[in-house]
């Protein structure tokens, strides 16, 4: 039954994590065209400055909600936050503008600054903030121990997918493995 009308099965492991491979010579190419917009805003003047200030904002803003006491508003500040910066930093793939033929198509934007460079500065800075917020969560709500299970699973969340061994790994239960979701490119 195997005449060749029928398309061979592509087999896939039932790993759950798989390793992104390595760029191209074309993929490579086309990233050293065109700067990326999409990842070199970090380096810019005043982008610390927005983590912090989006960090007091979510402060402020779950402080005056009336019945939320100060342990929880500084939880839901550190979840808020956790949360935001993997959807930007980890989940999200490619680039949202179409100049560059799909160069970063297969890398996140935590990948994508500083041309994959681990351990800049302003990588450096980004792991900091936080571990400063959850310290900071933490000792605000008293070494609770429900709320520092949370913060630090949080944490963890975060800080995991920012360190070098979890360079280009995928999770393909969150994700979903590439040849699931462009079943046409094959």
């Amino acid at each position: 039954m195997n005449d060749g009308s029928r398309k061979s099965r592509r087999r896939r492991s039932s790993s759950l994590l798989y390793q992104e491979p390595e760029e191209s010579m074309e993929q490579l190419s086309d990233q050293a065209v065109i700067p990326n917009l999409n990842a070199n805003w970090v380096n810019a003047k005043g982008a610390w400055a927005i983590h912090i200030v989006l960090i007091v904002a979510l402060k402020i803003l779950f402080t005056i909600i009336p019945g939320i006491e100060r342990d929880t508003s500084w939880t839901l500040t550190n979840l808020t936050y956790m949360f935001g910066s993997y959807l930007m930093f980890h989940w999200v793939r490619g680039i949202p503008f179409e100049f560059n033929a799909g160069a970063y198509d297969n890398l996140n934007m935590w990948e994508q600054m500083d041309n994959g460079d681990q351990f800049t500065p302003t990588k450096k800075f980004l792991l900091s903030v936080p571990i400063c917020l959850f310290l900071a969560s933490t000792h605000y709500t008293h070494y609770d121990l429900t709320y520092f299970t949370i913060n630090t699973l949080a944490l963890l969340g975060v800080i995991i997918p920012k360190l070098p061994v979890s360079h280009r790994l995928r999770v393909s239960f969150l994700s979903g493995h590439p040849d699931d979701r462009y079943p046409d490119e094959r």
